[in-house]
Order: C-alpha cells, then sequence, then structure tokens
C-alpha cells in the first residue's frame, strides 16, 4: 500500500510517497491515465518545497551544504591560495571543510561560529 505523507524538517517541507511494507500484500492497482498532465508524479523523491539561494555577491563563496560553522580559519585581509581552508561546517555530525575555489584575498567573513547556515548562502567574500 502506498501513501502520500507531507513531512517538514526545519521548516522545509517535503511531500514524499511511502511503501507501507506491513500491510497485506494487494495486487497492483491497474495504471490510470491522465487526461492532463499532473503537477508532480506518483513516485517522486522527497524534494524541498523551497529552491536554495545562490551566493548574491561577486566573489561569494557559498556554503556546499546546510548545517552549523564549526570554525573559520580566516581573517578579513588574508590572502588565501586555491583549496586552502576557509572554514568548518558540520552536518549530521559530520565535518566539512570548505576551502577557497580561487586564489584571492578575504574581504568579508559572513557568518559566525555557531551560525547555522543554508546550502548555497555566503560564508566567506574573496576578491
Amino acid at each position: 500500500m502506498m501513501k502520500r505523507l507531507r513531512i517538514t524538517v526545519e521548516g522545509i517541507a517535503y511531500d514524499v510517497t511511502v511503501e507501507d511494507l506491513d500491510s497485506p500484500a494487494a495486487p497492483a492497482p491497474a495504471p490510470k491515465v491522465a487526461a492532463a498532465p499532473q503537477s508532480r508524479p506518483a513516485m517522486a523523491a522527497a524534494t524541498p518545497a523551497a529552491a536554495p539561494a545562490a551566493p548574491a555577491a561577486p566573489g561569494a563563496v557559498g556554503s556546499p551544504l546546510a548545517g552549523t560553522v564549526v570554525s573559520i580559519e580566516v581573517a578579513v585581509g588574508q590572502v588565501v591560495k586555491s583549496g586552502e581552508t576557509l572554514l568548518v561546517l558540520e552536518a549530521m555530525k559530520m565535518n566539512t571543510t570548505v576551502g577557497a575555489p580561487r586564489d584571492g584575498t578575504v574581504t568579508a567573513i559572513n557568518v559566525a561560529a555557531g551560525a547555522t547556515v543554508t546550502e548555497g548562502q555566503a560564508l566567506v567574500t574573496l576578491s
């Protein structure tokens, strides 16, 4: 038996379809022919209701995932090389190092240690 559910995690709603494995097996229903296209597929994967924002400013380094800032490893005015660690994020009890995408100078740090960030949020700005 298939069930459609809406799950909300940290304020983001997800529409999901799940199969109840404990219910007695029933014959699969015959496929239906839709007269008009449906707004979402019947077996859609969990997708967020809102898309993550992209970094707005030129030179902004966006967060690769939603999480919490553990530490900031650079300071404003510091010259960094491509790949050098800018900060560390924690998500699902795992630390992720965010490196500089290119050589540059740190012109702004847009977050503080302990802050919760969303995917795509501008963390650091490089010139």
